[in-house]
């Protein structure tokens, strides 16, 4: 049994408090049932095992998911994350340790109703390092108990006994302080004062489209292969002195190359010239072959 079709069998579907009410009916397990059930899937999938193991923990999933309730993500969507931990918990327990399956499944459990806490909550990634996620599922408990559960920012001694009860920065929590105050705004919000402008109309993507983007690619690979094909046509001498010249990061001066052929530098400039002339003419004879193209090639360092 896949672990997909064991999540259908035990999931709320539809109607909720109907749900609730049916989980009590599922009946709990004696250690020696839970130990052979356990050993039945493990050993042979037995889809049968597996669905009694987890409908008999259905009410320790529920329990677990109403804790996470102020969160504002409906129970439904809780509980089925926690059956989905509950698998991963079935999955990787060993029935051989000597302990009772649901000791080892609450922490699933409690993870997976967690990770889909972090991913459902805001748009804006939250809690992506421990002790972040530690942060984010404790903060609201700790300022309950600190009598502080009104909106707004918390006073500079609640900051720092916070910090150091959870062992995280000051900066820390207030940042996680605010995202929690402060749900995601909509884009719809207005912001002009006459109500007719929304954020969303000034969030427009400047970046190229795909389109754009691959018309770019295209026709860069068109210029690299007309320029390959026009220096194979130079001698060994000019095709040199045009590559050490426009085609490298760090072009050489007309003095170096004049050094190393030694020849003048007006010598070197007027290979250059005649060698940059070749290619244009042969990019020419190339492009009137063809689709219309610009033989104006980019012949400065970086641009090829």
């Amino acid at each position: 049994m896949t672990t997909s079709h064991l999540h259908l069998m035990a999931s709320p579907e539809g109607n909720l408090p109907q749900f609730l009410r049916q989980i009590h009916q599922y009946p709990l397990l004696e250690a020696g049932e839970e130990l052979e059930l356990a050993r039945r899937w493990l050993e042979h999938k037995d889809e049968e095992a597996a669905h009694r193991l987890v409908s008999s923990h259905m009410r320790l999933i529920a329990k677990t998911a109403m804790g996470f309730r102020g969160y504002g993500l409906p129970l439904g969507d809780l509980i089925s994350e926690g059956n989905v931990g509950m698998m991963q918990a079935i999955n990787r327990f060993d029935p051989d340790r000597g302990f009772r399956l649901s000791t080892y499944a609450v922490w699933w459990i409690r993870a997976a109703i967690q990770e889909y806490i972090l991913h459902s909550w805001s748009m804006v990634k939250i809690g992506t390092t421990a002790s972040q996620k530690k942060l984010f599922f404790n903060l609201r408990k700790i300022k309950g108990q600190m009598k502080a559960i009104e909106e707004g920012d918390l006073s500079p001694d609640q900051v720092s006994a916070v910090a150091e009860k959870l062992s995280v920065t000051e900066s820390e929590v207030i940042k996680m302080n605010r995202r929690l105050s402060s749900p995601d705004p909509s884009l719809n919000v207005t912001f002009a004062g006459d109500g007719m402008g929304e954020w969303q109309d000034i969030l427009v993507d400047e970046s190229p489209d795909q389109e754009s983007l691959l018309g770019n690619m295209e026709e860069l690979d068109t210029r690299r292969r007309m320029l390959a094909g026009a220096l194979k046509e130079l001698s060994d001498r000019e095709r040199h002195i045009v590559t050490k010249r426009h085609l490298q990061e760090n072009p050489l001066t007309l003095e170096h190359l004049s050094r190393h052929y030694g020849i003048s530098r007006e010598r070197v400039r007027q290979i250059e010239a005649r060698a940059v002339a070749k290619i244009k003419e042969s990019v020419q004879e190339v492009a009137l072959q063809s689709t219309s193209y610009s033989s104006d090639l980019p012949f400065m360092s970086g641009q090829i």
